[in-house]
């Protein structure tokens, strides 16, 4: 897994700002498939000022990347669980198109900038699993607020959105980026009918170590109950594959401790 080696990152909590917020902005929603390999997390489909109100409908997950994805309500109910995650890929390599060889993302080096963000990201087989709308997965990888590498200095209209007002935040216990954002013609959403922003300006909050985009809102009159919320629990935690199948292998979790009993 392509990673930027912490030791070398300036701690965005030092209480100095990046020499370029709006770039460290975008290099940071450019980031996540180098960030994480597995994510557990709460997910609300509607946005909050601070935190999700109590009755509020979530979506308790657990991810590990490329595609494998189990979802359970507030209650324990299995929603969703990934099958076929073992099958063999045979039919998608002799299908004859190019993007059957593209790499994960994991297998290939981006350009970093100072700070251990992406700048520029490489050809690859990105896409994350979904669950209800192209929202959720956008959220997990929100590369669609920053393009895949800057515009030329030229024509700073290419941009995906309009960024500003960025600063250092906390959520959920976690530090982020909150900026407001504005898409522009150049911004194409990895499903159009979900966009992470709207028409019109949102706010939006990014993990500083994960690249996710936590939280957003729609800014515009009678539209502020339009965006999501996240709840990082864990981040790289070991998951089985009997978590993500529809049926039990029964295979034993070794990081419990096995008993055994010695007949006297």
């Amino acid at each position: 897994m392509a990673t930027w080696d912490s030791r070398h990152r300036p701690d965005p909590g030092s209480g100095g700002p990046p020499a370029d917020p709006v770039a460290t902005f975008r290099n940071l929603c450019r980031s996540s498939p180098w960030k994480w390999q597995s994510l557990r997390f709460e997910y609300w489909d509607e946005p909050f000022a601070d935190a999700p109100s109590p009755a509020a409908s979530l979506v308790r997950a657990w991810l590990r990347r490329p595609g494998a994805l189990r979802l359970e309500s507030a209650d324990g109910l299995v929603l969703h669980s990934t099958t076929g995650i073992n099958d063999s890929r045979d039919g998608l390599y002799v299908s004859s198109t190019r993007k059957s060889w593209l790499l994960p993302p994991q297998l290939v080096t981006p350009v970093y900038d100072g700070s251990g963000y992406v700048k520029r990201r490489p050809e690859a087989a990105y896409g994350e699993p979904g669950f209800g709308n192209g929202r959720f997965s956008a959220a997990l990888d929100p590369v669609e607020l920053a393009g895949s590498f800057p515009v030329p200095l030229e024509f700073p209209g290419s941009n995906a959105v309009l960024v500003e007002a960025v600063r250092a935040v906390t959520h959920e216990a976690r530090p982020a980026f909150e900026a407001v954002v504005a898409p522009t013609a150049a911004y194409h959403p990895a499903d159009p009918a979900a966009p992470l922003c709207l028409a019109g300006r949102s706010r939006v909050r990014v993990d500083l170590a994960t690249g996710v985009c936590v939280a957003s809102q729609s800014l515009e009159p009678g539209m502020d109950n339009y965006g999501h919320w996240i709840r990082i629990l864990g981040v790289d935690e070991y998951m089985l594959d009997d978590l993500f199948l529809a049926e039990s292998m029964n295979l034993t979790d070794v990081r419990r401790h096995i008993s055994w009993d010695i007949p006297a």
